[in-house]
Formats: C-alpha cells, structure tokens, sequence
C-alpha cells in the first residue's frame, strides 16, 4: 500500500455522497478527426453549444479542447480556449476541465499553457509514456483535410511522452493555482506513477483517477481490464482515490456499466467515441450523456450534480478560475 493511504500519516477523506455518480463529458478531444463524423464540434460556437447541452443533460465535469475553427486541427493556445471557456461559464454551473494532454505531437511546454494561464478547476494529467496508436482508423474515412490522415498515420511511431519530469513539471504549474487533476490512467503502470508521486507528497487526495480502456498501446476492454484496474486501485489508494473510467469507441457504454455497477463514475462524449449504438453516430455529445445517465438511473444510483461533483473531489469552485 502506497504511503498515501497509509490511515495515520493520512487520514482517508470523507465518504462521498453515497449513490452518487459523476458524469464527466469530453467534448471533442485530439483523436478523432472533423471527417470521421459531421457531429464532432469544431468551432468555439459548436463547443460551447455542445458543452452545455451536455451540462443540461447531467454532465457535471465538462473535459475541454481546443481546435482550429478552419482545419480542425488540436490548438493548444491560450487564445484558442478564451474563445469558449468564459461563455461555458457563463452558460452552465459544471466543472470545466482544460487538458494538458493537447495532441501526442505538442511538447509538454505547449500542452500545458491553457491549464496554466485560466487556472481551471480540475486539468487532465497523463501519467505515464505510451504508444498511442491511431494508424488502424487511417484507412476507415475519406479526408477532407491533408492532415487528417497523416496525423494518424505517424502514430505508427509515436511514443506520447509523458515523462516523469513532464509530470512534475504539469504539476508544479498548476498545483499551486488549486487545480485538481484528472490522473489518465491508461495501463496498469500508470497507477503505480501515481502512487510514485502521491508517496512523494506531490499530489494529495482525493485523487480523481480516470482509467482510460481501447486505445492501441494500453490496457485493453476485457471486463478483466476492467476488474484489474480497480483492483489495483483499491489496493494502492484505499479510501483516498475517486474511480472513473472511459472507454473507447464501441466499448464506451459497457465499460460505463461495469464500472457503475462496480461503485465508479463514468466518462463519455465524442472524444472518447462517436458512437450511439451499434452503427449509429452520436448526434451529438448530449446523446452519449444521456444514454450514461440512464445506465446509472437504472441501477438505482443517482447523477451527481456540478457542486456535488465539486464536493466529492475537493474541487475549488468555479468562481476561484481565471476566466
């Protein structure tokens, strides 16, 4: 058991409400391309569009990137996220989530930039290195843009970096704003980083750890997986951690359901799939929250609302950011 969880050197953090699940919604993300679907958002307006129609439909943490409004192309400036974050704000009361994972191709000083300029809540933080292979969907669509499909052909020979000096370079610009972390957990070993920096006294629960299933280079979808991830959770973190999980593509929703019915919260939106069943396009990110919402209504669990998401994970509050 990490030090972290160790009950006399830290007490284990308050049960959270109990029955309670959060809905976290990833808008539009890096991986997927504006070609592989006409729903994917791409503008500020379709975002923030997007985002709170999501908000409605019971998402508490809304989870934010940015993209070139003529290409679609992942854009990690500042001034791209000021396009959307203050009428986010504005329109909804979720917890607004800016990545530092950016793009796989951006360098830690440039993914970090908008987490650190608008001070947010909660930012993602990968914690660990990784192949992340796309190169499988390269020949699945036909391209509008010329960068769609090299974009996910170089992945062939991509390492993600996320090294233990990037961590702790994320860590040491944002921690000290009152961000709270998103820790992306895509394989077993990153939990383990985790527990590194947690026994380091660099992080301080709860942590909020979101295990990432279905992409090429990690952990896989078996319901094994899924067993597996928690287990070594729990064993790791104890009381002091809060469990999320995504799944990716056509694995989404039953990832979601195990997971709920194993006591965790849920990730969902069309970064993670463009998906609304078998064949059928998410029409937008709202449908994916919805189809999760009714996932954990009918296990008898509730939705987390924003403020009680902000309870549950220690978050500061949205009138503490810088947007």
């Amino acid at each position: 058991m990490s030090s972290a969880t160790d009950p006399e050197k830290n007490p284990a953090t308050p049960a959270a409400p109990r029955g309670k699940v959060i809905i976290t919604c990833a808008l539009t993300g890096s991986i997927h391309t504006p070609s592989m679907s006409p729903h994917l958002p791409i503008t500020a307006d379709e975002i923030v569009q997007e985002a709170i129609a999501a908000s409605e439909a019971g998402a508490a943490i809304l989870h934010l990137h940015a993209r070139d409004p003529d290409t679609g192309k992942p854009d990690q400036t500042p001034e791209g996220f000021a396009a959307f974050l203050p009428r986010i704000k504005q329109g909804t009361n979720a917890a607004l989530n800016i990545t530092t994972g950016g793009s796989p191709y951006m360098k830690v000083e440039e993914r970090v930039r908008p987490a650190e300029a608008f001070k947010p809540e909660v930012a993602s933080l990968n914690m660990g290195s990784m192949n992340f292979g796309l190169f499988h969907m390269a020949d699945k669509f036909d391209f509008k843009h010329a960068w769609e499909k090299a974009h996910l052909e170089a992945t062939r020979d991509l390492v993600f970096r996320n090294s233990f000096q990037d961590i702790e370079y994320i860590l040491a610009t944002c921690y000290e704003n009152g961000t709270r972390f998103e820790f992306e957990c895509y394989d077993i070993g990153h939990l383990y980083n985790l527990a590194h920096f947690a026994d380091r006294g660099l992080v301080k629960p709860p942590f909020f750890v979101q295990s990432v299933f279905g992409l090429l280079g990690g952990i896989g979808t078996h319901p094994e997986d899924v067993q597996h991830m928690k287990r070594t959770a729990d064993r790791l973190f104890g009381a002091d951690y809060r469990w999320s999980v995504l799944g990716a593509g056509a694995s989404q929703l039953r990832i979601a359901a195990q997971a709920a019915a194993l006591g965790g919260n849920i990730r969902v939106g069309l970064e993670d799939s463009l998906w609304a069943g078998r064949g059928k396009l998410a029409k937008s990110n709202a449908d994916q929250v919805t189809m999760a919402r009714k996932i954990i209504e009918g296990l008898g669990l509730d939705v987390a609302t924003p403020d009680e998401a902000r309870e549950i994970l220690s978050l500061k509050g949205g009138d503490k950011v810088a947007f």
